[in-house]
Formats: structure tokens, C-alpha cells, sequence
């Protein structure tokens, strides 16, 4: 099944409505102080299955308190986050991690690879905490590699790879548990002009699939490709038309 399927499902018919896989009602984020900090303002936001939104803002502007409370690892100081239509403020710290595991994706400007590790390895690894079964694991670990181009590195080690290889192996350790949405975070601030193309050709590819993207940016060029623009400045966010 695609990230793309309930959506068709609904069109032919059927009678449970399809609810985003990422909504904010009226989300804020106030750390305690004197004065106290708002990072981000009562927001709203609603991604849909098959998005491909960006969110644009320079330092400071709110970007990583927002990646935060999408990832499920800061909670909302108020209001409500929905992830496939469940409400995550006041669940248990046991289940925000399994639907960080399940559900969620995740990709950084920093790789976060093991370096010791092979190119497999290191989306095997990805595979124990996400809940793929165990004899489904490296066939998926393999598809997701092969998804990405990388098929012919299985067993490099990451540092031998460039830093377009090395985010290509990132991304499909996000993907290989086939999550709702794919977050990733100033995923071409590490690279150079040539491999940041490659990795955002890339996510055309997994949008084309039916991947549900939200990319978190500084940069106007990498959040032009997106087919929605928020902007995000003192904590509010915004719809770029």
C-alpha cells in the first residue's frame, strides 16, 4: 500500500472520511522564563497525504521547535497535534515512540551514520526500533537502498561514500519503514551545489511514489521545490501563495 492509497480509497466510495496525516489545531510551544519564551504561536497546519510542503525560515525564526513537536519529541505547550488522526499531546512516552518508529521518517543536515557500519548495516539497524517484522527486515533494508540508487554500496562503510551518498543512505533509512510522513530537516545543508540537486531529484522520486515530505529549511531554492510553502518567522507561521 502507498502513502497514496486511503486517499484513493475514499475517492471510490468509501464512507470513513480520510483524515490528514499531519494536523495542528492551534499548537503552541512556550518555554518557562522570565519573560516567558514563545517559540512558537498557536498555529495551525494541515498536510494531507501525498504533500509535499516546506517550511521556510532563517535561524531562529521557530523552524526547530516546530521539528520538535512534529517528530514527537517535544510536546505542545497548547492546543492539539494529530498524526493519521490521533491525537498525540497527552498520549504515553511508550506510544509517541512507537509512532515516532512507525509513522515517522526522519532525515537531518547532520547524516547520523555509524561509520563503522556498512551502507546495509546502517539501514538494518533502522528496521529493530520501527517495527518492521524480523524476516522482513533486510529484503526491506535492500528495497529501500535500491529505491534510493544505491544498490552498488551495500557494503561501503559511510565514510567512503560522498556526502550525496551519505544522504541517500539517510533517506532510506527513514524510508525503509514505510512511514506516513517523511520529515527532514536542512537535508542539503551539508552538501554542495551538485549533491543537493541529487537529493532533491530524489524527493521528487519519493513524491511521485506518493511519499508525504515536510522539508524544514533556511533555503528559498530547496523549499521552492515543494508543492506548498509555509513560512515561519517569531514563532507564526504562514502559507506562502
Amino acid at each position: 500500500m502507498t502513502a497514496l492509497d486511503p486517499v484513493f480509497a475514499e475517492l471510490e466510495g468509501s464512507a470513513a472520511p480520510v483524515p490528514p496525516v499531519v494536523e495542528l489545531r492551534e499548537v503552541a510551544r512556550v518555554f518557562p522564563g522570565d519573560p516567558p519564551v514563545h517559540a512558537l504561536h498557536p498555529s495551525d497546519l494541515v498536510v494531507a497525504a501525498g504533500d509535499y510542503l516546506s517550511i521556510v525560515g532563517p535561524s531562529g525564526s521557530g523552524k526547530s521547535t516546530l521539528l520538535h513537536l512534529l517528530g514527537l519529541l517535544d510536546r505542545p505547550s497548547s492546543g492539539e497535534y494529530l498524526l493519521d488522526g490521533e491525537p498525540t499531546k497527552d498520549i504515553s512516552e511508550a506510544r509517541r515512540s512507537a509512532l515516532r518508529g512507525g509513522r515517522i521518517g526522519f532525515v537531518f543536515q547532520q547524516f547520523h551514520l555509524l561509520p563503522h557500519r556498512t551502507v546495509l548495516d546502517n539501514v538494518l539497524l533502522a528496521t529493530l526500533y520501527s517495527g518492521v517484522p524480523r524476516a522482513e527486515r533486510r529484503e526491506r533494508a535492500l528495497a529501500a537502498l535500491d529505491r534510493v540508487h544505491l544498490s552498488h554500496r551495500l557494503n561501503f562503510l559511510p565514510t567512503t561514500l560522498s556526502g550525496g551518498e551519505r544522504q541517500r543512505v539517510a533517506v532510506a533509512r527513514a524510508v525503509v519503514a514505510s512511514p506516513r510522513v517523511l520529515l527532514a530537516d536542512e537535508p542539503t545543508g551539508n552538501l554542495d551545489t551538485k549533491n543537493s540537486a541529487g537529493v532533491l531529484e530524489l524527493f521528487d522520486e519519493l513524491h511521485d511514489d506518493g511519499l508525504t515530505l515536510v522539508v524544514i529549511t533556511h533555503d528559498d531554492v530547496v523549499s521552492a521545490r515543494a508543492d506548498r510553502r509555509v513560512r515561519i518567522a517569531d514563532g507564526r507561521l504562514t502559507e506562502v501563495a
